[in-house]
């Protein structure tokens, strides 16, 4: 394929949800597999929608998931500009050209007109319910008013917008490389909007101009535009000009499989559907993100990159680089059924990519977070600290969460550990553990490990006896890595002190 160039056209109207960020994904790796460009196009002709900072956020949580663009408002390009607010002259060209040909005409309805339309078709109940080729011979237009009295209204600066005119009983056939070949009538459909009297047009309108200028030879978007590509189908024969290929992607759905997936469902399962904060200017209200909850931008994207699409047959691997996501990635391959998120699943993608992380880069991380907790540290301590934890982490949380315990000493001790391991004799044995710490020289891994071991078969006490209740004292509770890792870690003095505290406070109890 030759100058294959795709975009991605989001609405400033607010954060960007994880399906928008999946739809972004595909169209990048569809484009880097074809060695194509890939655009950021901003959609801002809703002005009633604009939301202050939601075009900052959309590049700025892009930029984060590592989805690079060839052209856009902070890259630049031949075919800008790339916000649609900034190119309304163009489009008063193209909706002219349709008023001229008469694929398009002018309407002088207002709100509370076409209101009173939509409820006498109601008590009717007619069969058609929308403004077409039936409803409009009754409205104020192009095809009741004169040449004359348009042109008056229209020089007097009144209201108005342009509709496209939908022809009559018109078989219009589509083909989506998804769904394969679609089939409509343009009967069922209405005289959309295309211009209004603000001097901005809709999104059909723009979008079909803007994709056309910029030479885009693929759409890539969601299912829910799935509806408008009759619309589209029709623009582009209005036109004359060559149409793009189609591609819908399906929904990405709630937990339970019903339903699109929300903000709403996210709140209410404890989970993320933005990439990153986004912070509300109305309420100042934050929303979870991905990257503040923890997750790795190429966990995340890796997670989204399985949701509708699958690698092939006999590929059974789930874990992808970008490099190897691009390689294998085609539109064929992308279901038509939604598909279901699993909260658990994504988690299990982050902890993946944690077991990959190099350990001084987590510590590096971890570091920050030491600091927050008002503690500081060596970063070779945190590394070290960092490699005992890794395996059972999924975030970078986790390393506090399982491990303060390696910078503040327990000030409580886990009560039902205790009473399922303190015994009668605990206080003697842990005396007798701690005089045998307390003596050794070398205070590594191997050497306190082999000395308590040795006194404990000597002693012939069963190994739970005497671990549990040392762990107790030294972190709190009966969980965490390999015991004398921990030992060697803290350090003899820490050690011993920890263990006389303990051993005061459990006995108090």
């Amino acid at each position: 394929m030759k100058n294959i160039r795709l975009r991605f056209a989001p609405s400033p109207t607010g954060p960007l949800h994880m399906g928008g960020v999946r739809t972004a994904l595909f169209n990048y790796l569809f484009a880097k597999k074809n060695n194509g460009k890939f655009i950021l196009r901003i959609e801002d002709t809703d002005q009633t929608r604009y939301v202050k900072g939601a075009e900052e956020y959309i590049m700025n949580s892009l930029e984060w998931c590592g989805i690079k663009f060839d052209e856009g408002i902070r890259e630049g390009g031949n075919y800008g500009p790339y916000r649609q607010s900034e190119r309304r002259e163009i489009y008063k060209k193209y909706v002219q050209e349709l008023v001229d040909k008469g694929k398009a005409y002018y309407a002088f309805d207002t709100a509370e007109e076409l209101e009173d339309m939509r409820k006498k078709l109601e008590e009717q109940k007619s069969s058609v319910q929308q403004y077409n080729f039936v409803t409009r011979t009754s409205m104020k237009n192009s095809f009741t008013l004169s040449k004359e009295e348009v042109d008056r209204i229209i020089s007097n600066n009144e209201p108005y917008v342009v509709r496209f005119n939908i022809p009559e009983n018109h078989i219009i056939e589509m083909d989506d490389i998804i769904r394969g070949r679609v089939t409509v009538n343009s009967s069922t459909l209405d005289d959309k909007v295309l211009f209004k009297s603000d001097g901005l047009p809709t999104y059909h309108l723009a979008n079909i101009v803007d994709d056309h200028l910029m030479e885009i030879s693929h759409v890539i978007r969601g299912e829910e535009w799935l509806p408008s590509l009759p619309l589209h189908y029709l623009l582009y024969e209005s036109f004359g000009w060559e149409k793009p290929q189609f591609a819908h992607l399906p929904l990405i759905l709630k937990p339970n499989g019903k339903g699109k997936l929300s903000k709403r469902d996210g709140d209410a399962g404890g989970f993320p559907v933005f990439p990153t904060e986004w912070t509300d200017p109305d309420t100042n209200e934050k929303s979870a993100s991905y990257k503040e909850t923890g997750y790795f931008p190429e966990a995340f994207i890796n997670m989204l990159a399985l949701l509708g699409w699958n690698a092939g047959d006999g590929i059974e691997q789930e874990i992808f680089t970008v490099e190897e996501l691009i390689q294998l990635f085609t539109i064929e391959k992308v279901g038509k059924s939604g598909s279901k998120f699993d909260p658990d699943k994504a988690k299990w993608f982050n902890e993946q990519y944690m077991h990959q992380q190099p350990n001084n880069k987590l510590a590096e991380q971890f570091a920050v977070i030491v600091k927050q907790k008002g503690f500081s540290a060596d970063i070779n301590f945190i590394e070290k600290v960092v490699s005992l934890l890794k395996e059972r982490a999924v975030f970078i949380t986790d390393f506090w969460t399982g491990g303060s315990y390696f910078f503040e000493a327990p000030a409580e001790f886990d009560e039902k550990a205790v009473k399922k391991f303190w015994k009668e004799d605990t206080k003697n044995i842990i005396l007798n553990v701690k005089n045998i710490l307390a003596a050794v020289n070398n205070f590594d891994t191997e050497t306190t490990e082999n000395e308590v071991k040795k006194w404990i078969e000597t002693s012939e006490l069963g190994f739970g006896k005497v671990m549990n209740p040392l762990r107790i004292l030294l972190v709190g509770s009966a969980s965490g890595p390999h015991l004398f890792d921990i030992i060697a870690l803290l350090g003899k003095n820490e050690v011993l002190k920890r263990i006389d505290f303990g051993l005061e406070k459990i006995a108090v109890k």
